[in-house]
């Protein structure tokens, strides 16, 4: 008997939850000091990255599989591969969503899970080892 489970992306509490993460990640990017590099490594506007991750994240949380209906698979090492990452960028990437979620209105046991799901992905899109360049 098939249970019905309740995906991640409705934990969240849905689209406009999700989008509110993302937003307020983007945010907090912008304009926290602590995450400078990181900033340094996108465009000068957020538009196409907020839309992106949002996307993204909605498929890969469960919910309506947006990124690749319009962009086909993620391949999220190849997507950024152009970009510099070590652990500097993977940790202020993780900063910043960790201070995203941490100020959002999401049940705690969905922060916790999100955090440890988040600190893999990042991690496994570093690219270049303490200070020295792999690509």
């Amino acid at each position: 008997m098939a249970e019905n489970l309740i995906s991640l992306y409705d934990l969240i509490g849905g689209e406009a939850h999700l989008r509110a993460l993302v937003d307020n990640f983007y945010d907090i990017m912008d304009s926290a000091p602590e995450a400078k590099e990181l900033r340094a490594l996108h465009a000068q506007s957020l538009s196409q990255s907020r839309e992106k991750l949002f996307m993204f994240l909605s498929g890969w949380s469960g919910g309506p599989q947006l990124y690749i209906e319009k962009y086909g698979h993620p391949r999220l090492r190849q997507r950024h591969m152009p970009f510099s990452i070590g652990i500097l960028e993977r940790d202020q990437w993780l900063w910043c969503m960790n201070k995203a979620l941490d100020e959002g209105q999401y049940p705690p046991s969905v922060v916790e899970h999100l955090k440890a799901r988040l600190a893999e992905a990042a991690d496994f899109l570093r690219n270049r080892a303490d200070g020295f360049d792999n690509r």
